[in-house]
C-alpha cells in the first residue's frame, strides 16, 4: 500500500461520495436564484429536516460499508450477501414508519424551526413531497454502502453521478421552465433518488445477488451477527444525534436572526456539506482498506493506511482552504445572486476557511474505526465534542451572535479531531494485541 494506490481507491470514492450533498445543494441554489428569499429559506429548513431523518440513519451505509469490506477481506461471500441483506431489511422497515409519521415529523420540524410564515409555507410544500423518497433513499445508502465495502468503486460512482446529473437537469426544468418553484425542486429529488434505487438493486442482483442461494432465516437472523450490526449502529446513531443536535441548534438559532442570516448561513453550511463529503472520500478509502486488513489479519496494510489517512487529510485541508479563501466569491455565486443573502455570506464566510483545518483528521479517522466496526470511539467523541459546542454557544452566542454560533460550529469540528485522535492507540491494540497473522501489505 502506498500514496498511488491509496490515491487510486480515494479519488473515485471522492468523486462518488461529494455527489451526495448535491442533491440539498443543488435544491438550495436552484431557488437560490429566484428572486424572494422565502424561497431559500423553506428550502433550507426541509434540507436540513431530510437531513435530519437521513442522517440518523446514515449508519446504514457506513456500517453496511465496513461489515461488506471486512468480508471481501476474510473471502467470505455468504458474508458478504448477509451484509446486504440484513441492513436492507432495516431500511425498508424504517423507510415506511418515517412516511407513516410524516404529519408528525412536518408539525415537529417547522414548530422547532418556527420560521417566518412564508418561509414554513414552502418548508411545507417541500417536506410533503420528499418524505415519499425516505425508503428509498435509505435503501440506496445500504446498496452504496454494499458496493463500497466490496470494493466496487466505478459502479458506486456512476450510480451517485447518475443520480445527480438527473436531479440536476430536472431541477432546472421543473423551476425554470415549468416554474414549479419549491415543488419543482422536490419533485425533481424524489425522481432521482426513486430512479436510482432501482437500478442500485438491479446492479446487484446481476452483479452478485443472483449467484448464491438465499441464506436460511437462521442464517439471518444470527443473534451474535445481529448483535454486533446494532451494536454499531447503536454507537453510529447516537454519533449521529449529536451531529444533527448541533446542525438543528445552529439552524434554529441563526433563524432568530431574521429570514437573510438564516438563507446566508444556508449556503455557508451547503458548502461545509461539500468539504466534509470531500473528506468523507478519504474516510471511505480508509474504511475499506481497514475492513480488509482487519477481515485479513493485515497488520502492515492497517498501519500503511493509518499514516496515509492522516497525511491525505491534513494535506487536503490546506489545499480545501486555500481554494475556498480565493474562489468564494464565485462560490456565494453559484448559490445565490439575492442581495442581502450575498453580504451575509461575505460577513460569516470567513469561518468557512478554517472547518477544513478543524474537521479533517476526525473526518477522516471515522473511516478507520467504521471500518473497523469499533463505533464506540466515535460515539464517546461525538459527545464530548457536542458539549464543547454547547458551552460555546452558551458563553459567545449572547456577545456574538451569529458569530459566535460559528465559533461554537468551529470549536465543535475541531473536538471531532481531537477528541477521536486520542482512541487512535486504543483501537490499534485492540485489533493487533499481538503479532498479527498477516504482515505483508496488499
Amino acid at each position: 500500500m502506498n500514496h498511488r494506490s491509496y490515491l487510486a481507491l480515494a479519488i473515485p470514492l471522492t468523486i462518488s461520495t461529494i455527489t451526495t450533498p448535491l442533491l440539498g445543494a443543488v435544491d438550495t441554489a436552484v431557488v437560490g436564484q429566484l428572486p424572494d428569499p422565502a424561497y431559500l429559506g423553506g428550502v433550507a429548513i426541509g434540507t436540513v429536516v431530510f437531513n435530519t431523518l437521513y442522517w440518523l440513519f446514515g449508519f446504514l451505509r457506513v456500517s453496511t460499508s465496513g461489515f461488506a469490506a471486512q468480508a471481501l477481506g476474510a473471502n467470505d461471500e455468504r458474508e458478504g450477501k448477509l451484509a446486504f441483506i440484513r441492513p436492507f431489511l432495516l431500511a425498508l422497515v424504517v423507510g415506511i414508519v418515517f412516511i407513516l409519521l410524516q404529519g408528525p415529523i412536518e408539525r415537529i420540524s417547522l414548530n422547532l424551526m418556527d420560521p417566518d410564515a412564508a418561509v414554513r409555507l414552502y418548508a411545507a410544500e417541500y417536506l410533503g413531497i420528499r418524505i415519499w423518497g425516505i425508503p428509498f433513499t435509505l435503501m440506496n445508502y445500504v446498496i452504496l454502502g454494499w458496493l463500497m465495502g466490496m470494493a466496487k468503486i466505478k459502479v458506486s460512482l456512476l450510480l451517485q453521478v447518475f443520480m445527480n446529473v438527473m436531479n440536476i437537469i430536472l431541477a432546472l426544468v421543473f423551476v425554470h421552465v415549468f416554474e414549479l418553484g419549491v415543488s419543482g425542486v422536490a419533485i425533481a429529488t424524489l425522481f432521482s433518488e426513486t430512479t436510482a434505487f432501482f437500478i442500485g438493486v438491479f446492479i446487484i442482483w446481476n452483479a452478485f445477488l443472483h449467484r448464491l442461494e438465499m441464506p436460511p432465516l437462521k442464517e439471518m437472523i444470527d443473534s451474535s451477527s445481529i448483535k454486533k450490526m446494532m451494536s454499531v449502529n447503536r454507537d453510529l446513531f447516537i454519533r449521529t444525534l449529536c451531529l444533527l443536535t448541533v446542525f438543528n441548534i445552529f439552524t434554529a438559532k441563526g433563524a432568530s436572526y431574521g429570514t437573510e442570516v438564516l438563507a446566508a448561513n444556508a449556503v455557508l453550511i451547503q458548502i461545509h456539506y461539500m468539504m466534509a463529503y470531500f473528506f468523507d472520500g478519504l474516510a471511505n478509502a480508509s474504511s475499506i482498506l481497514v475492513g480488509k486488513a482487519v477481515g485479513s489479519r493485515n497488520q502492515l496494510l492497517y498501519k500503511k493506511t493509518l499514516l496515509l489517512s492522516l497525511q491525505w487529510g491534513v494535506l487536503t485541508s490546506l489545499l480545501m482552504a486555500a481554494f475556498y479563501h480565493l474562489f468564494r466569491d464565485s462560490i456565494f455565486t453559484f448559490f445565490t445572486r439575492i442581495p442581502s443573502v450575498m453580504e451575509g455570506a461575505h460577513v460569516y464566510g470567513s469561518w468557512l476557511v478554517l472547518f477544513p483545518i478543524a474537521a479533517s483528521v476526525g473526518i477522516v479517522f471515522y473511516g478507520v474505526f467504521t471500518g473497523a466496526t469499533e463505533a464506540a470511539p466515535i460515539r464517546n467523541s461525538m459527545i464530548y465534542s457536542l458539549i464543547a459546542f454547547l458551552l460555546t454557544l452558551h458563553f459567545f452566542v449572547p456577545v456574538y451572535q451569529n458569530h459566535g454560533l460559528w465559533l461554537a460550529f468551529t470549536i465543535f469540528s475541531l473536538g471531532r479531531s481531537v477528541f477521536l485522535s486520542l482512541y487512535i492507540p486504543q483501537l490499534s491494540k485492540k485489533l493487533f494485541p499481538k503479532r498479527s497473522v498477516h504482515l505483508e501489505s496488499n
